[in-house]
């Protein structure tokens, strides 16, 4: 950056932001992500699976979610899709597949409490 690290370093910090160039209000990147995914054969229903998503982006109690998405069978049949990020989440019916898939991305991640909110503890 052409600066010299020893003698300018109270240089760095302007308009009160502390020097490091992310918006504080973002995940920082030193934190761990990691995800928790699983195969079920557990059938599911489009309320139910909308209760479990609310739990997921409404509580800490799971850890940190980023993003959780998956493929799940349904009671009558057909297949659900669902993705969700903070602040949207998308339910829609998709293709069958051999089996239900589920994938939660976030950090300090409970995979106990993420089983038994899935009911496959």
């Amino acid at each position: 950056c052409g600066h010299d690290h020893e003698e300018h370093e109270h240089h760095h910090h302007h308009d009160g932001e502390c020097g490091c160039g992310h918006d504080h209000h973002h995940h920082h990147a030193d934190e761990v992500f990691t995800s928790w995914g699983r195969e079920t054969i557990k059938k599911y229903t489009r309320e139910g699976l909308e209760k479990i998503l609310e739990a997921l982006s409404e509580s800490d109690k799971y850890g940190i979610i980023l993003r959780a998405k998956g493929m799940l069978p349904a009671e009558d049949g057909t297949w659900i899709y669902f993705d969700m990020v903070p602040e949207e989440t998308e339910i829609r019916e998709g293709a069958p597949e051999y089996t239900g898939r589920l994938c939660v991305i976030g950090s300090k991640l409970d995979e106990h409490a993420l089983e038994e909110l899935f009911g496959i503890a």
